[in-house]
């Protein structure tokens, strides 16, 4: 299993972030770099019916189902290949702290960028193991590199042990997920699984079955400037109109201030002058019947800037992302009963989790493909404190291959 090492290293040398503001398919071009990649070496690696959307940048295969369970459920295995354009994914410097000790980790000391345990304690859990940091500069990317690493593991180490049963198991590699268009062309027919699961979670044994209700909201803000001296009864501020209409959402769905269940707005971009200002947005809640209150309250918080500063002064627009993929899973529910039973074979303790963020797993349930997230083993992401446990990353692909095992008597 220490090829899932090897395997992550390779794939987060190659910048890969995803841009929001493009407008080709897929956003950047080192996503092509990444699937260029993963189609050497699934045919390495011995899959077969390997397919690429060269238009979109999807990368399908399979690993055919051993003599005798042909009739067993198809099982999917997702991950993405692009990384948050939130933080830098270019020249990831990765280091190894071996037997990490539960200690602040120094991780560069030219720029003295110091890893501070007080302010992410989540990592003494994984005290002994073998953790992989950068130098403090970059993200990692093990969102989802991590997740594409350990199912590639998974192919290889199949291909090199025909005697482990299983049926006909799918994998797929999609673009873009970090910017929500992961699941834009992806196809489910062609990818001819029962069902999935995607690798994308975070720390070891996290299980999630509900996501957020999804919407991005945006503001633009037109304004008028006159010269300061002689701005009274004049000037409109697009930037300060913009605050003010920040200000009247709540401040404690703010999401600095929120956890499990709780939903938030959450100011994402702000940009403008004088003249014009806009504010992009990204709404959220598990709760269908919030989450459409607070999609309403976005909007009247619109009115009521124009009732203050004039008609057209602000406008407001909001456009659904996904829904909450519970009602999907539910009818499929053993995807989540076996995983656990799978983790506690492993002496992994399972953590039912919703889901706090985007997966391709919550669109594509209601695309008609069951796909609950499993963890990767990763933690911080998005983050130059980005991290995660070598150990973890084996044992994920351990997980895979009990759910493959178990998967190869599940009649289609």
């Amino acid at each position: 299993m220490r090829r899932v090492l090897d395997l992550f290293l390779k794939y987060i040398a190659i910048d890969s972030k995803s841009d929001e503001n493009s407008l080709s398919h897929p956003s950047t071009a080192g996503q092509t770099d990444v699937a260029a990649l993963l189609l050497t070496q699934l045919g390495e690696f011995g899959a077969r019916e390997i397919t690429y959307d060269a238009e979109h940048c999807y990368v399908y295969a399979s690993i055919p189902a051993t003599p005798g369970y042909e009739d067993a459920a198809v099982l999917g295995l997702i991950a993405h290949m692009d990384t948050s354009p939130a933080v830098s994914g270019k020249d990831v410097k990765a280091q190894i702290v071996s037997n990490y000790d539960g200690k602040d980790v120094l991780l560069n000391p030219a720029l003295d960028i110091v890893f501070p345990v007080q302010e992410f304690p989540e990592i003494l859990q994984l005290k002994g193991q073998d953790i992989v940091f950068t130098d403090g500069t970059t993200l990692l990317g093990a969102d989802d590199k991590a997740g594409v690493a350990e199912i590639m593991t998974l192919v290889a180490y199949l291909n090199e042990h025909p005697e482990i049963p299983h049926g006909k198991i799918r994998v797929a590699f999609t673009p873009d997920e970090e910017i929500g268009a992961g699941a834009d062309f992806f196809d489910v027919k062609h990818f001819g699984a029962d069902f999935a699961y995607t690798v994308d979670g975070g720390a070891l044994g996290e299980i999630e079955h509900e996501t957020f209700n999804a919407a991005s909201g945006r503001l633009l803000v037109k304004g008028r400037s006159v010269h300061p001296g002689s701005a009274k009864d004049k000037m409109i501020n697009a930037i300060l109109v913009g605050m003010e209409f920040h200000d009247l959402l709540p401040v404690e769905q703010n999401p600095m201030y929120t956890e499990g269940y709780e939903g938030f707005f959450h100011l994402d971009k702000l940009e403008g002058d004088v003249e014009s200002a806009t504010l992009e947005y990204i709404i959220r809640d598990h709760d269908r019947q919030k989450f459409e209150e607070k999609k309403a309250l976005f909007l009247k918080c619109a009115e009521f800037i124009n009732c203050k500063y004039g008609a057209n002064i602000a406008e407001a627009k909001v456009e659904d992302s996904y829904y909450n993929m519970k009602e999907a899973i539910a009818p499929h529910f053993h995807l989540v009963e076996n995983a656990c039973k799978v983790m506690e074979a492993l002496d992994i303790t399972p953590h039912i989790l919703p889901v706090r963020g985007g997966t391709d797993g919550a669109r594509l349930s209601y695309m008609g493909l069951p796909c609950p997230n499993l963890c990767t083993g990763g933690a911080n992401f998005h983050s130059r404190f980005e991290y995660i446990s070598i150990q973890s990353m084996e044992k994920t692909v351990e997980i895979l291959l009990g759910l493959v095992k178990t998967y190869s008597t599940f009649s289609k």
